[in-house]
């Protein structure tokens, strides 16, 4: 029985709280995907796989459904500190080829500089999987261009979220997700193997 994702959605939050756990919470509700069981799945992004509108992705989902996620995460109570979450895509021109996502989390970004370097971290990986060669030292824009060049690599994207934590030491959360949709046909064998009904 194959499990390969035929739809994905992007998403990003942010949450404030006390506690560390509901400051999460919060993130994911901010989110929108607070309400399934989120699986943290690698980085690969599936052949042919279809890029929705989170309204579109969401309404395929059910509460406490098991949902695959490519997850950024990042949490800090150190006043005003800014932390940053980010998950870039690189989506190759052969739709039988798949493509590549990737998770970065850090401090002291802003939400492009964090967006920029997910994404050209996905666009490497793709890239050295085709055979593009990049020499040492090279810019964000001189790689992407190669990229256009090469007519190997569609599009590159990201999806961030950065805050500056609360001033008085309350837990801030950020979360960016790219949520995989199984197929219906997928969905419907693993509801009769549980004996489950959609």
């Amino acid at each position: 029985m194959n499990h390969v994702p035929n739809k994905m959605f992007f998403t990003s939050g942010v949450g404030k709280h006390r506690e560390k756990l509901q400051s999460f919470e919060l993130a994911l509700r901010d989110a929108g995907i607070e309400k399934y069981n989120l699986v943290h799945v690698s980085s690969i992004y599936p052949p042919g796989c279809k890029i929705v509108p989170m309204n579109v992705g969401i309404e395929l989902l059910m509460p406490g459904e098991i949902t695959y996620v490519v997850m950024a995460r990042n949490d800090s109570n150190e006043p005003n500190r800014l932390v940053a979450a980010s998950v870039g895509v690189a989506i190759p021109a052969d739709e039988k080829q798949y493509g590549y996502l990737s998770e970065h989390h850090s401090y002291g970004e802003t939400e492009q500089k964090a967006g920029d370097y997910a994404e050209e971290l996905a666009g490497s990986m793709l890239a050295s999987t085709l055979g593009i060669e990049f020499e040492a030292g090279q810019t964000w824009d001189e790689k992407e261009r190669i990229f256009k060049i090469s007519g190997q690599i569609v599009r590159t994207s990201n999806v961030t979220k950065s805050a500056v934590c609360d001033k008085n030491g309350l837990w801030t959360s950020v979360v960016a997700a790219a949520v995989l949709v199984l197929g219906d046909n997928d969905k419907k064998d693993v509801n009769e193997k549980t004996g489950n009904e959609k």
